[in-house]
């Protein structure tokens, strides 16, 4: 069996390998990828060890919150790509979309029923711990969650880190090794796989495998769809397709001018990364190869010393260490935290300090209080604010820096700090393509004091860091995106 660090590898059912199954299951629902994908590349393995067949179950539902058009297209147009990269392969693809709520209850114990193992993907994050709770109670096989989430291993940490700070120290100390480890390139390339057998006609009565259509994602199949149709569709495509083209074009055109450009929102820098690596639709891995494939890189660049100082570890160009601080250090905190506390999103896991602080200056005045419909239609007396907030619902995404300054203002501006924290959750995880994400609740709670420290105290906010969109103007050009997402400018899409 090719080896997968044991480290990535969890048992969820504590049941034993069936070896006289009919095949293995690879039940994809986070690394939804062919390429750098630890799940499928240990799914094949065990295929080949125990000379059986390999299934890749792909499935979506359409009863999970927030599922809208914007999501379910974007999801849709990944397995299209799925399909299509796997259709010469020695393998069987089944794409499941679920027609109605409810629909696709039984899918995965039934394949279970037949399977030697069920292999699945770790992520610690929104309905999905929970649903691999559920399931490896019903089953009675094996079932295993693979890690393909990022350079370091979720589970190579035992305690949550209060600052970034302190998680890039321990990861400047301890990622190296890990640096070795990398997931194939291509995860089938040298197993040999025995042809799949064909789905039994039981399954294909009652789940019909998703048409070609359907995941063309066209308005009329959404519209079929029990989601809602309100939230329009996002000013991008989804897919491994897409996302490998985004990569490209940040590595050539964006990338050379991030450290500086990324926080000006007229010439955003950034690298649109984050809806496909929420989804699973690009691996960090894939970036990472990328970045050194760039920069000419290998290990021996190394610093020796862990400072935790964000530049000067890698060795690499200004530019490509404040792009993989991003990549590495904060969106891998997020995980660290929602692998280690199950109440990631609610107050509650909030820093004493800022609960006690945000809770001493609960009751202070506010000049101005929206409600959520307001905060929802971009309805405040804020322009650059209502301009952040129409790009969100109109592209399903936001610039970076006006993110924060979107979080701090819906602080100031609704009764209490738990108030704040609901609008927030609810607007990003609705329109935002990364939303529902460990990076993107890492945001939304550092608004709050997480991986933050204590500042000068201020009404409303405590000790709190305080923003404003006077400031934000002044440091950043902002008048072409205020014109851009005007009131009665089009719409993207």
């Amino acid at each position: 069996m090719t080896r997968i660090p044991e480290l990535r590898i969890r048992d969820l059912s504590a049941k034993s390998v069936r070896p006289d199954g009919q095949f293995v299951l690879y039940w994809m629902i986070a690394n939804r990828r062919t390429r750098y994908n630890f799940s499928l590349q240990y799914a094949a393995s065990l295929a080949q060890e125990l000379g059986r067949p390999l299934i890749v179950l792909e499935a979506l539902r359409c009863d999970y919150p927030w599922a809208s058009d914007r999501l379910h297209r974007f999801v849709l147009q990944g397995m299209a790509d799925n399909r299509a990269a796997l259709a010469d392969s020695n393998l069987r693809y089944y794409a499941y979309v679920e027609p109605s709520v409810g629909d696709g209850r039984g899918l995965i114990q039934q394949f279970a029923r037949d399977a030697c193992a069920i292999v699945t993907d770790d992520f610690p994050c929104f309905f999905i711990p929970a649903m691999l709770r559920l399931v490896a109670r019903q089953v009675k096989v094996a079932m295993q969650a693979v890690d393909s989430n990022g350079l370091l291993p979720i589970r190579a940490t035992e305690k949550v880190f209060a600052r970034a700070h302190d998680f890039r120290r321990f990861l400047q100390k301890n990622l190296k090794p890990h640096l070795s480890e990398m997931p194939k390139l291509a995860p089938l390339q040298g197993f040999r796989l025995s042809p799949p057998p064909p789905i039994p006609d039981a399954i294909l009565e009652r789940w019909p495998e998703a048409t070609d259509a359907l995941l063309e994602a066209s308005p009329e199949q959404l519209s079929a769809l029990p989601i809602d149709h309100d939230v329009g569709l996002a000013a991008f495509d989804g897919g491994s397709d897409a996302a490998a083209a985004t990569l490209d074009s940040f590595i050539s055109q964006r990338l050379p001018r991030y450290g500086e450009g990324r926080n000006q929102p007229e010439s955003d820098a950034s690298s649109g990364l984050s809806p496909y690596l929420h989804f699973g639709q690009i691996s960090t891995h894939d970036v990472f190869a990328a970045i050194v494939e760039r920069e000419q890189w290998s290990p021996d660049r190394l610093a020796a010393k862990a400072s935790g100082s964000r530049e000067g570890w890698w060795g690499m160009s200004e530019e490509a260490e404040s792009f993989l601080d991003e990549l590495i250090t904060w969106r891998e905190v997020g995980f660290n935290f929602c692998v280690h506390r199950r109440d990631y999103d609610r107050y509650e896991s909030l820093p004493d300090w800022a609960q006690q602080t945000l809770g001493e200056h609960a009751d202070d005045e506010r000049q101005f209080t929206y409600s959520l419909e307001d905060f929802e239609a971009a309805k405040t007396h804020d322009d650059l604010w209502n301009a952040a907030q129409r790009q969100l619902v109109r592209e399903g995404r936001m610039h970076n820096y006006l993110r924060m300054l979107w979080g701090k203002k819906i602080l100031e501006w609704t009764p209490t700090p738990q108030a704040a924290l609901q609008v927030m959750l609810e607007l990003n995880n609705k329109y935002a393509v990364d939303g529902r994400d460990p990076n993107s609740y890492s945001g939304i709670f550092w608004v709050l004091g997480r991986y933050d420290r204590a500042w000068q105290e201020r009404d409303v906010f405590g000790k709190i860091r305080f923003m404003s969109s006077e400031n934000t103007a002044r440091k950043l050009k902002v008048k072409k995106y205020l014109q851009r997402y005007a009131a009665d400018a089009s719409t993207a899409r």
